[in-house]
C-alpha cells in the first residue's frame, strides 16, 4: 500500500476544517463550568460547617481540610503515598492496556479464536475484579506486584470492550478499498485500523485509568501497600475526618490528572 492510495482514503481538508470546528464546538466553554461549579460547592461545604449545621466530625470545614492537606504534605507522609499509589495504577494500566489491546484485535479478527474466547471474557466481566484480590495474595504475595495486577484486572475490560467496538464500527468501505490496494495484516492494522480505531481505545485508557487509582486504592486496604490507601486506613482508626477527606482530595486530583494526560494526548491526536 504506497502513499498515493493512504491519501485517497484520507478525508479532504475541508472535511478535517469542519470535524475539528464541531470538536471545538463540543468543548463548549472549557474548564468554566466545572469550575464554577466547585467554587459553588465549597461555598456551600463552608456556609454549612461555619453555621453549625452540620458537626464537624461528619463534616470538616474546607478550611481544616486544607491545614490537614499542609501538615501531611510537611511531615512527609504524603508524596511517598501518592508516590506508591501512583506506580501500582500506572503499572496496572500498562499491564491491562498491553493484554487487552492484542486480545480485542483477536476478538475481532480471528473468528475462530472471537468465537471461543469472547463468551468466557463476557462471563468473567460478572466478576468483581475487587473479589480476586485474595487470591491474588495468595498467588502473588502483598504488596505492588499483586496491586499492580488487580489494577490491570480493571483496566483490562474498558480496553478490551473500547477497542472491540471501535475495531467493529470501522467502515467497511474503507478497509475494502485498503485491501484492493494491497494492504493486508499488519500494514492494513498500522495504517488503516489503528488510527481509525484511535479515538475509541483512548475513550477506554481514558476511563481505564480512573479505574486503576481505585484499584490501586482498595487493593492496598487488602494487600498490604503502602500507598494513599493505607494512609485511609490509618486515619479511619484515629477517627480522622479532615485527614479522610484530605486523602480522598488527593485522590480525586490524582484521577482527574490521569484522565486529563489522556484526554490531551486524544486532542493531540485529533489535531494532528
Amino acid at each position: 500500500m504506497d502513499a498515493a492510495s493512504l491519501q485517497t482514503l484520507t478525508p479532504p481538508a475541508g472535511r478535517r476544517r469542519s470535524v475539528r470546528r464541531a470538536r471545538r464546538d463540543r468543548r463548549g466553554y472549557g474548564p468554566l463550568p466545572p469550575l464554577v461549579l466547585g467554587v459553588a460547592v465549597v461555598l456551600l461545604w463552608w456556609l454549612v460547617t461555619s453555621t453549625g449545621t452540620v458537626a464537624r466530625f461528619v463534616l470538616p470545614a474546607p478550611a481544616d481540610v486544607v491545614a490537614t492537606l499542609v501538615e501531611l504534605a510537611a511531615t512527609g507522609d504524603l508524596l511517598p503515598a501518592i508516590g506508591q499509589t501512583f506506580a501500582a495504577a500506572g503499572l496496572g494500566a500498562v499491564l491491562g492496556t498491553a493484554t487487552g489491546l492484542p486480545l480485542a484485535w483477536l476478538l475481532v479478527r480471528g473468528r475462530w479464536a472471537g468465537a471461543a474466547v469472547e463468551p468466557y471474557v463476557a462471563a468473567s466481566q460478572a466478576v468483581p475484579a475487587i473479589a480476586l484480590a485474595p487470591l491474588l495474595v495468595l498467588w502473588i504475595g502483598y504488596g505492588l506486584p499483586s496491586i499492580a495486577v488487580l489494577c490491570g484486572l480493571l483496566v483490562f475490560f474498558p480496553i478490551v470492550i473500547a477497542t472491540t467496538l471501535g475495531l467493529r464500527t470501522l467502515d467497511p468501505d474503507v478497509i475494502a478499498a485498503a485491501r484492493v490496494d494491497g494492504a493486508s495484516g499488519w500494514r492494513l492494522l498500522r495504517h488503516i485500523e489503528a488510527p481509525l480505531a484511535l479515538p475509541a481505545v483512548l475513550s477506554g485508557v481514558r476511563n481505564g485509568v480512573t479505574l486503576a487509582v481505585t484499584g490501586a486504592v482498595v487493593g492496598e486496604f487488602v494487600m498490604g501497600g503502602e500507598g494513599l490507601g493505607l494512609l485511609l486506613v490509618a486515619q479511619r482508626d484515629r477517627s480522622d475526618t479532615a485527614g479522610l477527606f484530605a486523602t480522598l482530595f488527593v485522590l480525586c486530583a490524582l484521577a482527574t490528572t490521569a484522565y486529563a494526560v489522556v484526554r490531551l494526548i486524544e486532542r493531540r491526536m485529533e489535531n494532528a
